[in-house]
């Protein structure tokens, strides 16, 4: 019995996806060693856990978590040996019952000192926790500025003092924040366990001191070695810096585990939830809707009903500006306003064929309008992305795509309900910023393995540039034949396709993480339950919508 043409295509896009989602599990297998074995062990050594394992301990069993930035920093830094997950490990997870951010410095890399990806990583963290009301905890073990990039994390404004500062901002807020010094704790980073509400350190293990014994020596000439100079002993019995003295990292754990199982409730944003049901279509089957081939179409609404309790969806405005899908629905019981991409070609009003995954003048109205009121419902939004930009040529200009799309920015830009982005395929141009990029402050933007991000995709952005090297290089009066001219596209689109990765994006923490598919329900509940933690300061403004 022959096999049908749609079954094939299924198949082949379950297999191109299995084997992203194994290429993304084997890089974080390797990501997961930090430093690698023998620094692991020697860590072991020294009585203290890794920075994975003291998380480990501190969540609640079987609980689960988000892991921010595992991929922060994959690429960079090779000249220095590398730098796995940015040399700290952060995690949404619950202590105790209690949501909470945790941000573990990995002593294995570089024994955590602070490259300016690392840096990055950490003002995410407390971007999340002031974002969300969220309390966090550092579990701290570092070493310090990683001094030959000094220039790159030391005194810019998102640089490292911009952590400090932020501790005070979240204090003056009433954001938990707890610190534990289970290593080391050195020079301007001495300042986080008192500028934290409360401070653990671990006895011969745990060192804070503005400066170490060399440096003191060198400086003033006092000879004194490290445990009397900053040690656990030293801080808790003779300057009060910190407020707990533990015996060993586990020790610690379980005191951090205490002080979370005693903080009060506070008022939450009143977000909508109720019992959470699991789609009726098989969630399984996102491996083989979603194609292999990227230019191929496919109807978004597919991808919904694997997302959403019950697959039951509500569409808004359902025959107009169909590129873009809005509507209603519930994930893990929470109620949320869905904004996607479609990627099938539709025909609008006017009998016209629309391009998949473009925004058209109807579109980025519709979508502006719907913003609107989910910000009037209270309803969190969830951006769906995979949009090749909007729409361009005469007919979109004369129909005000610049207007509609100024709209349909201004409307999400200003939006007070919390935003969450799937990237779950093109994420080019201004359509990346019109469906809630990361510069428009998402509370949480993920990526599929089947992503992209750039300016455009990277067979016209290859043709472009290619273009302009050619008329360059006959400019000179060099003859360029077409073996030559497919050599430069070649060239080109090989280094423009890295960039266009998401793996590239997630090293710079363009995204927060890449998931496997099955894991956005996940990502989306747990994003709204965190923002759930912080009421709306400010009220929505619709005065741009009413042009």
């Amino acid at each position: 019995m022959a096999v049908s043409k749609k079954v094939v295509d299924f198949n082949k896009n379950e297999d191109m996806i299995r084997l992203k989602i194994s290429e993304m599990e084997n890089k974080l297998e390797t990501i997961y060693m930090g430093g690698g074995k023998k620094r692991i062990e020697k860590h072991h050594g020294k009585g203290k856990l890794t920075a994975r394992e003291r998380i480990e301990k501190l969540i609640d069993p079987g609980s689960k978590t988000i892991e921010i930035g595992a991929f922060a920093g994959d690429g960079m830094y090779e000249q220095y040996g590398g730098c796995p997950a940015g040399g700290v490990v952060i995690k949404i997870g619950y202590v105790s019952g209690r949501q909470c951010i945790i941000v573990a410095n990995d002593a294995t890399v570089k024994a955590g000192a602070w490259f300016p990806i690392t840096g990055k990583k950490n003002l995410r963290a407390q971007e999340i926790a002031m974002d969300n009301h969220l309390p966090i905890i550092y579990l701290v073990d570092s070493a310090g500025v990683f001094l030959p990039l000094q220039d790159e994390i030391f005194p810019d404004k998102e640089h490292f003092g911009r952590i400090f500062r932020n501790n005070a901002v979240m204090s003056s807020k009433g954001i938990t924040q707890i610190a534990a010094v289970m290593g080391s704790c050195v020079a301007g980073g001495a300042y986080l366990p008192i500028m934290s509400d409360e401070s653990l350190i671990v006895d011969k293990t745990g060192t804070i001191f503005l400066a170490g014994s060399y440096l003191v020596k060198a400086a003033i000439g006092e000879s004194i070695d490290n445990e009397t100079l900053g040690g656990a002993t030293t801080h808790t019995e003779v300057s009060g810096v910190c407020d707990y003295k533990s015996e060993s990292d586990e020790d610690c754990l379980a005191t951090i585990r205490d002080l979370m199982s005693r903080i009060g409730e506070q008022d939450n944003a009143g977000f909508d939830r109720i019992e959470s049901k699991a789609p009726k279509k098989d969630e399984k089957e996102l491996y083989g809707i979603f194609p292999a081939n990227r230019a191929k179409p496919y109807n978004t609404k597919t991808v919904i009903d694997r997302l959403v309790d019950n697959s039951k969806f509500t569409e808004y405005k359902k025959d107009y500006g169909k590129t873009i899908i809005c509507g209603y629905a519930r994930i893990d019981g929470w109620s949320v306003g869905i904004i996607a991409n479609q990627r099938e070609v539709v025909k609008n009003a006017k009998g016209e064929m629309q391009f998949g995954g473009v925004i058209y003048t109807d579109s980025a109205d519709k979508a502006a309008r719907f913003i609107m009121v989910c910000n009037q419902k209270n309803i969190p939004l969830v951006f769906l992305q995979d949009v090749s930009g909007f729409m361009v040529g005469s007919k979109s200009e004369h129909a005000g795509i610049i207007k509609d799309g100024a709209k349909m920015v201004n409307a999400m830009s200003n939006s007070v309900v919390p935003k969450f982005t799937i990237v779950m395929g093109n994420s080019y141009g201004a359509g990346n910023y019109a469906m809630c990029g990361k510069a428009y402050d998402p509370r949480l933007i993920v990526s599929w393995p089947t992503a992209e991000l750039a300016v455009m995709s990277g067979a016209s952005a290859a043709k472009t540039l290619m273009q302009i090297e050619v008329a360059s290089l006959k400019s000179k009066g060099e003859e360029v034949d077409e073996v030559k001219q497919q050599a430069i596209y070649d060239k080109i689109k090989e280094r423009y396709d890295q960039q266009i990765s998401p793996y590239y994006a997630a090293s710079r923490l363009w995204v927060d993480a890449i998931i496997d598919p099955l894991d956005t329900r996940k990502v989306i509940s747990m994003g709204i339950e965190m923002a759930n933690h912080k009421k709306a300061t400010e009220r929505y403004n619709v005065g741009a919508l009413q042009t």
